[in-house]
């Protein structure tokens, strides 16, 4: 259940300065602390066995809410074959899969009566300097590790889209330019980003936990991109980790997997650079619409103040 947060800049602290957590960084004085990372290891201090157990708990959640589609859709005379799953059940079960992804991430973060709050998955604010360098940087390093990757291997067709029936109908187009460019970032940050790298750094640091997560990343879109892809999605997948660990926000986070998916997008569908800008700027208004209704909503609630020094970059500046 979320809870609504202490004012902004007070946080509870007990007496003594507490121990550095795994991250390197020691909460600061006067109810600060740094970007994601307080003495427990984790903006929620998730133990690392939750970690994997949410991967698969929402794994499983995906494939039941995935029959819970199919099975109506079957009754209503739909024909879904193991060579052919019609383009709108696909999206409805994509759909699906994300929001459980989100919602095995709220489970196991709530065991034990553990109160939850929407700043623990990294849902506040940062510097908005710091988050474009850091940002801008990870764009840079992921394009260069995909040029050198993408001429070392050559990659198949992605099908993805073509499954999603993106030129069957505008319809189908719009869906699934929601489904890939807002709503996947959204909740698969939440899961791999918020929880699942949250939880693995407290057991042996940022940097094996990023990797961790990076490559667990990549083996999930096994089932919707081709072979050679799933190596740079892990690389994806650990920038991302670096992005949220030194920017202490998974804002960010989200802004560049949108980005990274909204130019795949355009491409794919061979539109031009006017059209695959409108479709960047559109998602990430889409986005900033929806943290703004969770505010509004009080779903997202002020955050412990970040430290001034805290969170220095691993690709150089604070």
């Amino acid at each position: 259940m979320w809870e609504p947060q202490p004012p902004h800049g007070h946080v509870a602290r007990s007496a003594g300065a507490p121990p550095p957590s795994h991250d390197g960084f020691r909460p600061a004085t006067g109810g600060e602390v740094a970007p994601g990372a307080p003495a427990d290891g984790g903006p929620g201090g998730w133990p690392a066995w939750m970690a994997p157990a949410a991967l698969v708990v929402g794994l499983v959640l995906a494939a039941v809410g995935g029959l819970l589609v199919d099975i109506p859709a079957l009754a209503l005379g739909v024909k879904i074959t193991s060579s052919h799953v019609p383009p709108g059940i696909v999206i409805a079960d994509t759909a699906v899969q994300d929001v459980a992804f989100v919602l095995a991430a709220l489970f196991f973060a709530g065991l034990g009566g553990r109160a939850l709050s929407a700043w623990q998955f990294g849902l506040r604010p940062t510097r908005l300097g710091r988050a474009v360098r850091h940002v801008l940087l990870a764009g840079v390093a992921f394009i260069v590790f995909l040029v050198i990757w993408s001429a070392a291997v050559h990659s198949g067709k992605e099908k993805l889209l073509e499954t999603l029936g993106t030129r069957q109908s505008t319809v189908l187009l719009v869906l699934s330019a929601v489904l890939t460019c807002v709503l996947a970032p959204i909740c698969e940050e939440f899961l791999f980003r918020g929880f699942i790298f949250t939880a693995l750094r407290s057991w042996r640091g940022p940097w094996l936990a990023a990797l961790i997560t990076g490559l667990v990343f990549g083996g999930v879109h096994a089932g919707s991109a081709p072979a050679a892809d799933l190596v740079p999605l892990a690389a994806l997948g650990f920038l991302l980790c670096l992005v949220y660990r030194y920017t202490g926000s998974l804002y960010p986070c989200i802004a560049l997997h949108s980005l990274n998916n909204s130019i795949a997008f355009a491409s794919i569908e061979e539109w031009s650079v006017g059209g695959g800008l409108a479709l960047v700027l559109g998602a990430l208004a889409v986005i900033a619409l929806i943290a703004l209704a969770l505010v509004r909503a009080g779903v997202i609630t002020p955050a412990p103040r970040l430290t001034s020094g805290a969170g220095e970059s691993v690709f150089g500046g604070g």
